[in-house]
């Protein structure tokens, strides 16, 4: 695939001033061209991912349009492989959205200096044989992207454009946990890897990002205790590399497959996102602080007085994967639930700890992904039918499954949530109470695990977790008679899962508890994919939520 210059990005080429390579991270340069590499497999390429589906995410509209003042090259596939044959302007290579197209335009949004990416990357492809440095196999990737780098560095050298080599973002690792040895040795590999680069492209500082595995696609359920031995040898290297980073992505969107709703791939919502997290850490890297504060002005109660918390917690939906602020702009009442309700002390950790709030700050958006949660409804239905004051704690990890809030956990200890969801509610009362406040739990409002509705396994234990966590927590609470509210959407309708009547089964178990209940949402607006409810679901599902709670105060 061979591309001309366009005008623009020849002439934003020729304004760059002349100079030799430098290699540095910090902001205070804003002339020297800064070079970010992209490379990995499937989840780097954009698999699954559509140009065309942009248009779905309101946050990330534009971005099928090309980026004329960010220069690109690439070099993508195995067999059939696409280049662009030198630089051209950032934009969509056969229509599949990649991590890169978000990163440049959050990244160019905080800065001044101009940025160029090369992306090298093919799907099937692993780190043991294809990428290794010493003996590639296969489609030798990093002979092929060593080549490719050094052609696109040397165009710059060419034109005399002064640049330095700002990051390597690595996206891979799910092939290596089909081979026993790449598996065991992925951290080993990974080490060797990174300093191949460093000597090879003489950066001997340059820092790597190194992406997780999403463990909210099927392999991070039926393949769990691979996918974990790979995050460990990852975090082996980033735990002792201090120029190297560990990009949490468990947490973003996740393609919607079929028969069952599960992926292997992030696709377009979720590359999206991906995108965001390495611009992130880019640029907290380089010293941006990129989140405004949304501080209580004025403490919302009085000191003694009484204050009803209630809990959220949940997965996919209770975090809000695919409800949009822009959305909820135009729904009906939407603009009420848009306002900061600074009555309501609101505090979060959302995505497994990826987004948290800094103390309590005023319910309202979070600026997560432009993404908000039921929490808004939820509020807004409670209003004036509660009396007293209000608080609101929301825990979340979209990548999980019910299996990581059990009290045992899994064998992947990393993924286990139970411990610090009871730390957090523990630090929660605490803080209030510090305040001066007296604190009641009047519930725990939790949504079941989307994913698990899915994978048959995990369906089939579903409601027995649900009562271990209810069970446990209200000893490690010490609050016998703590009170869950457990919603449940329809679950995945698909002929073999439906053997499971996991409905059925939920109600069995609220039915033999008295302060278990259950929260049928089993009549929310139509969704366009399996397992994510979107917007106008989101607000139907906090107010299901809330209604819930007055039925049975």
């Amino acid at each position: 695939m061979t591309r001309t210059h366009s005008p623009s990005v020849l002439a934003v080429i020729l304004l760059w001033a002349l100079a030799p390579p430098a290699f540095a991270q910090t902001n205070d340069d804003q002339e020297t061209l800064r070079v970010f590499i992209f490379a990995g497999q499937s989840n780097m390429v954009g698999s699954d991912s559509k140009v065309g589906d942009i248009k779905r995410f309101p946050p990330y509209a534009g971005l099928e349009d090309p980026q004329e003042k960010v220069l690109f090259t690439y070099c993508l596939g195995r067999e059939n492989k696409k280049r662009s044959e030198g630089w051209v302007a950032l934009q969509h290579v056969n229509k599949v959205v990649g991590p890169e197209l978000s990163f440049a335009r959050r990244v160019t949004g905080h800065i001044k200096a101009p940025i160029a990416i090369i992306k090298v990357a093919a799907g099937g492809t692993h780190l043991g044989g294809d990428w290794n440095p010493g003996k590639p196999i296969g489609f030798k990737m990093y002979p092929l992207a060593l080549e490719t780098i050094r052609k696109a560095l040397a165009g710059l050298d060419q034109r005399k454009i002064k640049y330095r080599l700002e990051g390597f973002m690595w996206h891979q690792g799910e092939n290596d946990m089909f081979n026993e040895e790449y598996m065991k040795g992925y951290g080993g590999n990974l080490k060797n890897f990174l300093a191949s680069w460093r000597r090879d492209l003489k950066t001997p500082d340059l820092k790597f990002y190194i992406g997780e595995l999403c463990t909210k696609t099927i392999w991070g359920m039926d393949l769990r205790p691979r996918m974990y031995a790979i995050s460990l040898g990852q975090r082996e290297v980033t735990g002792a590399d201090p120029r190297t980073e560990y990009v949490p992505t468990s947490h973003v969107g996740a393609e919607i497959g079929r028969p069952v709703g599960l992926h292997y791939h992030y696709g377009t919502l979720g590359q999206l996102q991906h995108g965001e997290n390495y611009a992130t850490a880019y640029l907290r890297t380089i010293g941006l602080k990129l989140r405004s504060p949304r501080p209580l002005k004025k403490w919302p109660y009085e000191k003694g007085s009484a204050v009803k918390l209630f809990i959220l917690a949940g997965h996919r939906n209770m975090e809000g994967e695919r409800a949009f602020v822009q959305e909820l702009e135009k729904l009906k009442g939407g603009e009420t639930l848009l306002k900061d309700n600074a009555r309501i002390a609101y505090k979060y950790d959302l995505g497994g700890g990826y987004h948290r709030s800094r103390g309590w700050e005023p319910l309202g958006l979070t600026g997560y992904y432009d993404t908000f949660g039921p929490e808004l409804s939820f509020a807004h239905t409670l209003g004036s039918r509660v009396k007293g004051n209000l608080a609101i704690a929301k825990f979340t990890h979209s990548g999980s499954q019910i299996i990581d809030w059990t009290p045992e956990g899994s064998m992947a200890k990393s993924r286990h949530l139970y411990p610090k969801f009871i730390q957090f509610v523990k630090d929660s009362v605490g803080e209030l109470s510090a305040r001066g406040q007296e604190v009641e739990i009047a519930g725990i409002f939790y949504h079941l695990g989307e994913n698990d509705m899915s994978f048959h396994p995990y369906r089939r234990e579903a409601a027995a977790r649900v009562q271990a966590i209810v069970n446990e927590s209200r000893k490690d609470l010490a609050q016998p008679g703590l009170r869950w509210f457990v919603s449940q959407q329809p679950p995945t309708d698909v002929e073999k899962l439906n053997t499971i009547d996991v409905v059925g089964s939920m109600a069995k178990v609220a039915a033999g508890d008295p302060n278990l209940i259950h929260l049928k949402a089993l009549d929310l607006p139509p969704q366009e994919k399996m397992l994510v409810i979107t917007t106008g679901g989101i607000v139907q599902l906090g107010a299901v939520m809330a209604r819930g709670y007055l039925e049975n105060q």
